[in-house]
């Protein structure tokens, strides 16, 4: 056990940005997709914000980077708060029993996809039924 302590000292500390472990081997700008709620152009707007270069890796960032980065990430509602966001928005469209909420409930595709041939992602496997030929 004593043999890993070494090891870990050598590691610089690992960035975290809302919460979540960044990648330390990628470029920030791919890194910062990692947190939910941050895609490729959101990630854009942040670094352009904190003014960090997108192409740095981000074992090569300072404490100073790291700091301007989380600045400007929490102007933005990331992970736990948007996922809570989203699922009160869905809560309300069931508990209002609109058609959206009711397809939500039912697990179909909620935007009009017809559902006699395809929505096998939302639908799941193919249950096969006695006696249905075509």
């Amino acid at each position: 056990m004593t043999t890993l302590f070494p090891i870990l000292r050598i590691l610089s500390p690992v960035a975290r940005i809302a919460g979540i472990d960044i990648p330390r081997d990628k470029r920030i700008e791919i890194s910062l997709t990692y947190v939910y709620g941050i895609g490729l152009t959101r990630a854009k707007k942040i670094l352009a914000k904190a003014g960090v270069s997108p192409d740095i890796r981000v074992k090569d960032l300072s404490d100073a980077d790291v700091q301007k980065l989380r600045g400007a990430a929490e102007t933005f509602t990331l992970e736990g708060d948007l996922r809570r966001e989203e699922g009160m928005a869905l809560k309300r469209l069931q508990d209002i029993g609109c058609l959206r909420g009711r397809r939500h409930r039912m697990g179909l595709p909620v935007r009009g996809q017809r559902t006699r041939t395809n929505a096998r992602t939302r639908r799941g496997a193919r249950k096969t039924v006695a006696g249905k030929k075509k």
